[in-house]
């Protein structure tokens, strides 16, 4: 499997299986958990089985990857680079049409986004499209919360992040995990999203969707990732 012009530093292997883990879920949204409290609560006694799950991924010489199917034959790659000197999670969207994938987010220490409004990412989670890694739109939720930063949260968000870590996780406390990554966010925090000239962007100083940014997509490439992502005029 490639992903057209993603340099990977090993192959990448398609793993669902993974998504079976609660340890996995841990780790993947362990960035949401920047305060200590939160931390807390998202790990609870599982925190060394975590760890431990953690090293397996780090010694792993190939990149898992998952894939959430979206409407029009794009699809959104979430890929695990297992390496410990660049260890993090790249969010790619792509179509069978481009040349290349554009990357939205990367979670890492050096995190870019958010990629994802919250309507973008329910959209994403709830589509009901088949194929992909998962048809489970609690585990498609999850896996891309990370890239999610959005300041304008419905009062259901809590209740349906919830869920979802009730679904997948040990967590003893899932609503107030919930309640924790509804305020923070992950790295990035929550982002401002408005329409200009028909596209959905951002306003965050580390995002690859809000124009102002030297390093954010081309307009192009913008109106691409809106209208694959559900924006329409």
């Amino acid at each position: 499997m490639e992903i057209p012009g993603y340099d990977a530093y090993g192959p990448l292997t398609h793993d669902p299986a993974l998504l079976g883990s609660p340890m996995f879920w841990l780790g993947h949204l362990a960035s949401l958990g920047q305060r200590e409290t939160t931390a807390e609560l998202l790990f609870g006694a599982d925190f060394e089985a975590a760890a431990e799950f953690e090293q397996q991924m780090a010694e792993r010489a190939d990149l898992p990857f998952f894939t959430v199917p979206l409407a029009g034959g794009h699809r959104l790659h979430v890929v695990r680079r297992t390496n410990p000197d660049d260890y993090g999670t790249d969010y790619l969207l792509h179509h069978p049409a481009w040349n290349r994938a554009l990357l939205i987010a990367a979670d890492d220490g050096h995190f870019t986004g958010p990629g994802l409004s919250w309507p973008e990412l329910v959209a994403a989670a709830d589509s009901g499209l088949p194929g992909g890694s998962t048809a489970d739109p609690h585990a498609r939720l999850l896996l891309l919360l990370p890239a999610m930063g959005d300041v304008d949260l419905p009062a259901s968000a809590v209740e349906r992040l919830a869920a979802a870590l009730g679904a997948l996780t040990t967590v003893e406390g899932p609503h107030g995990v919930a309640v924790a990554f509804a305020e923070d966010q992950g790295p990035a925090g929550p982002a401002r999203w408005h329409e200009r000239d028909g596209v959905l962007v951002a306003e965050g100083a580390y995002s690859h969707r809000d124009p102002s940014n030297a390093f954010a997509l081309p307009a192009p490439e913008l109106a691409r990732v809106s209208a694959a992502l559900g924006h329409r005029r």
